[in-house]
C-alpha cells in the first residue's frame, strides 16, 4: 500500500483491506530524508510512525534526497521495491481517483519490474468518496494547501463538512489536482487516534525540475526565481508527549 498518510491513501487502504482478492502486507511511504518529513505533505516522520503503529502493518520508507530528479526517484523506487518483491509482493495499491497521466505513469513504471498497480478509488464520484469518508469516521487535518487554489486560512483546518462547504468554486473537493494535502489522525482501522498539536504555519515554494511528475519537486524557503514556481502553505503538526510513549 502506497501510504502518504492522507485522506485518499487512507480510504484506498480501507477498501483494499476489505477486498478478498487483496492481502495487504506492507506500507510504503516516500520521505524527504533531508527534512525527515513525508514528501509533499510535510508531516514529520514521527507522526507517520504513530499512524503506522496504529494500523499494525510494517512500513518501508522510500528515502529521497532533498531535490531528487526523476532519474533518481525512479532508481531509488526500484531499489526500495526489490526487497518487497523478493518476499512475494506482486501488486501496489494507490489512492489516485482520476488523473489519467499519473495512473499511466505508475502502471508503466511498475510493469517494467513485474508489478501490477491497483486503484480502489478509481473514478468514484467525489461526493460519494467524501460522504463515505465522513460516515466511516475518518478524521484528518489539512496540512498543506496550494496557494493557487486556497489561501492560508484553509491550512491547519480539520477536513470536515465545514471545510468542504467553504471551498471556492473550481477547487476539486478531493484535492485531486494538488489543491490540498491532509494527515489522517483517526480511521476505522486505527487502534486509537493519533494525538498531535498544531504548530506554526509557514510558506514554502516549489520549483519543478525539467522532467517531473507529481512525484518529484524541489523546495526552497526563499521565493524561487523560476516564474512558474508555486507557493504552498504548510501547518506543522507536532507529536504530543503521550504519543511518544
Amino acid at each position: 500500500m502506497n501510504w502518504s498518510g492522507g485522506k485518499d491513501s487512507a480510504l484506498a487502504l480501507y477498501y483494499a483491506l476489505r477486498d478478498p482478492t487483496l492481502h495487504v502486507t506492507d506500507l510504503l511511504t516516500s520521505v524527504n530524508a533531508h527534512y525527515g518529513r513525508v514528501s509533499m505533505h510535510g508531516v514529520r516522520v514521527r507522526l507517520l510512525e504513530e499512524q503506522v503503529r496504529r494500523i499494525g502493518l510494517p512500513l518501508t520508507r522510500l528515502e529521497l534526497p532533498e531535490m531528487p530528479d526523476m532519474a533518481q526517484y525512479e532508481e531509488q523506487m526500484r531499489a526500495t521495491l526489490a526487497p518487497l518483491q523478493a518476499k512475494g509482493i506482486r501488486r501496489a495499491v494507490f489512492g489516485d481517483i482520476y488523473l489519467e497521466d499519473l495512473r499511466r505513469y505508475r502502471e508503466e513504471q511498475l510493469a517494467r519490474i513485474g508489478l501490477e498497480a491497483v486503484f480502489p478509488l478509481w473514478q468514484r464520484p467525489n461526493a460519494e468518496l467524501l460522504r463515505e469518508y465522513l460516515e466511516l469516521g475518518f478524521r484528518a487535518v489539512v496540512v498543506c494547501v496550494n496557494e493557487k487554489y486556497l489561501d492560508q486560512s484553509f491550512c491547519g483546518r480539520e477536513l470536515n463538512a465545514d471545510f468542504l462547504r467553504d471551498l471556492p468554486p473550481g477547487v476539486d473537493s478531493c484535492g485531486e489536482n494538488g489543491e490540498y494535502h491532509s494527515f489522517v489522525f483517526d480511521a476505522p482501522y486505527f487502534s486509537s487516534p493519533v494525538p498531535f498539536e498544531r504548530g506554526e504555519i509557514v510558506r514554502r515554494t516549489y520549483s519543478a525540475p525539467p522532467s517531473t511528475t507529481a512525484c518529484s519537486t524541489t523546495t526552497t524557503t526563499e521565493p524561487a526565481p523560476d516564474p512558474f514556481a508555486t507557493g504552498f502553505w504548510y501547518c506543522d503538526l507536532l507529536p504530543v508527549p503521550d504519543s511518544l510513549s
